[in-house]
């Protein structure tokens, strides 16, 4: 199961860099688009209506007439439930006089739309993947830190529960939870374990668990679980 998040990780990465790259990409033709393009009237003779998943799209057909007087007709790319044009409804049009075939609305979502929604998803996949890389990468620094220059404290195990924040392919990890009560405040510590991806029940020997602290916060901690086997790749 490790290995699936690894490569789940990075396989959210790839997609997130490839969707920010396209959406970079895609705005820079449009920018392009927008330097060479005319301006003309036009008017919104028709909606076309595509059904997806459980609604429908309405995407308005525009009719404008260029420079030259050739009259034309374009399915703007991007559409939306309810629409947000009305047939009848005059709107202004940008296309591309060497190629009056290449045509768009003056309107922010018909020219933006596409690289926003596009460089949107591009960092929600990589803000995830890059979490699932390097919050466990940091992770283990701090542990090791703590190993080194932290107090190191005899805990109370108390239980095992299941992580069931974090789910892959229907499985959430497991961790380890103990105690400590700290002789000086007197005050009650509760530690959890790193996300272990299989049950470490049949392998708790102690009740007395390892935990590193910072004696200035006892928040940052590393649970040592080195007793525990290492999972098969």
């Amino acid at each position: 199961m490790a290995k699936t998040v690894k490569r789940l990780s990075y396989l959210f990465l790839v997609l997130g860099f490839a969707a920010v790259g396209g959406a970079i990409f895609w705005s820079i033709r449009t920018q392009a688009f927008i330097a060479r393009a005319v301006i003309a009237a036009g008017k919104v003779v028709s909606l076309d209506r595509s059904w997806s998943k459980d609604s429908y799209t309405f995407y308005p057909i525009v009719a404008f007439k260029t420079k030259s007087g050739q009259e034309m007709t374009f399915r703007s790319s991007s559409g939306s439930n309810p629409p947000s044009y009305q047939v009848g409804e005059p709107v202004e049009v940008l296309y591309d006089e060497a190629a009056p075939n290449d045509a768009s609305i003056r309107g922010f979502f018909a020219l933006w739309g596409g690289p926003v929604i596009l460089g949107g998803l591009g960092g929600l996949f990589s803000l995830i993947g890059g979490g699932m890389v390097f919050v466990p990468m940091l992770s283990r620094r701090r542990a090791d830190e703590l190993r080194q220059h932290g107090m190191a404290v005899q805990t109370e195990f108390q239980s095992i529960e299941q992580n069931t924040s974090l789910t892959v392919n229907g499985c959430s990890p497991w961790r380890i939870v103990s105690q400590w009560k700290d002789p000086t405040s007197g005050t009650l510590h509760l530690f959890h374990s790193e996300n272990i991806w299989f049950d470490p029940t049949a392998h708790m020997t102690s009740r007395q668990l390892t935990v590193y602290i910072d004696r200035a916060n006892p928040k940052r901690y590393a649970m040592d679980t080195s007793f525990l086997p290492k999972l098969a790749e």
